[in-house]
């Protein structure tokens, strides 16, 4: 391989890598007094070879590899770095609604009768909690106002029932002011506000309550 096979394999190394490398033969081209472009491009590789010192074919094979080595390592590099400093992390970048949990819960939790107002109960408040699931049988409570459950209720009548209210309905008896409560393995009737503490058969639990 000669001096002037070099200089062209150089120059097409610039031509397709070209990321601020700057070879000998593009200042010697511009150094160049010849007129025009195609005989300054000549003289100044001309000029390159004559003052190129000799070296090996495998030296310079080896410098060329060198050369692409490192134009690939630049390529391969995450680029650019201070986009990732456009949008820091940071807590205000993930933003969360203050009620992302949603609703609120009965506490304590009171069941009552007809004329006992559903809402979110407290302890001052005292209402009916209409949210009610169980967690024996994850069934939700049903509720059925001025209405009672009869002595013939019992479990395996809710267990082949459950949910159909109208199904349920045979075996509830019209009483006034009383509301009754089953889900799938509990039932109870009651009229005054009652706190499902002093419940403990009852494992009913509020679910929220929508704001």
């Amino acid at each position: 391989m000669d001096d002037e096979d070099l200089d062209e394999l150089l120059d097409e190394v610039e031509k397709k890598f070209c990321r601020n490398v700057s070879i000998a033969s593009s200042a010697a081209r511009t150094n160049s007094n010849v007129a025009g472009k195609d005989e300054k491009d000549k003289d100044g590789q001309k000029k390159h070879g004559a003052t190129k010192p000799k070296r090996s074919v495998n030296s310079v094979t080896e410098d060329i590899d060198a050369l692409l080595e490192e134009l690939q390592e630049e390529d391969c590099s995450p680029f650019p770095q201070p986009k990732a400093e456009q949008f820091p992390k940071g807590p205000h970048v993930e933003k969360r609604l203050p009620s992302q949990s949603g609703g609120r819960k009965c506490c304590p939790v009171f069941i009552g009768g007809s004329s006992v107002a559903n809402g979110v109960g407290t302890a001052a408040s005292k209402r009916s909690c209409d949210q009610l699931r169980c967690i024996s049988c994850d069934f939700r409570v049903l509720m059925f106002d001025d209405c009672e459950w009869d002595s013939t209720c019992d479990y395996l009548f809710l267990r082949n029932n459950m949910p159909e209210r109208q199904k349920l309905g045979t075996k509830l008896k019209k009483r006034r002011g009383l509301r009754a409560y089953a889900c799938q393995c509990s039932w109870i009737s009651t009229l005054e506000p009652t706190d499902l503490r002093d419940q403990p058969q009852l494992r009913w639990v509020c679910g929220k309550h929508q704001d």
